[in-house]
């Protein structure tokens, strides 16, 4: 079994920033990548960031230039930086541990931007 928590998640203005941390446990070994998704009110669950065992990030167009995805190995954990957030990136943020065969989900933290 894997087990991720997620923290970080709250409520900012327009603007401003917030950094989400995933810390895994469990089973680790086998990690092939490790990210960030997000479900907005009446949208559907979609990537926003993920950082593959050997560090190559992707992100989705919506959020490049203003997200950083960042891995420590050493301490099994993920970090989602998010600057600039809009309200449009309000939305629950679920932490992904993917490997090779099975897909391991965090229980998620809302992220709330105000205008």
């Amino acid at each position: 079994q894997v087990q991720l928590v997620e923290s970080g998640g709250g409520l900012v203005q327009a603007g401003g920033s917030l950094r989400l941390s995933c810390a895994a446990s469990g089973s680790i070994f086998g990690m092939k990548a490790m990210g960030w998704h997000r479900q907005g009110p009446e949208k559907e669950r979609e990537m926003v960031a993920t950082i593959t065992s050997g560090g190559s990030a992707n992100y989705a167009d919506s959020v490049k230039g203003r997200f950083t995805i960042s891995r420590d190995p050493a301490k099994n954990t993920v970090y989602l930086q998010m600057n600039s957030l809009q309200p449009e990136d309000t939305a629950v943020y679920y932490c992904n541990f993917r490997k090779e065969w099975y897909d391991y989900w965090g229980q998620g933290t809302q992220v709330t931007v105000s205008s």
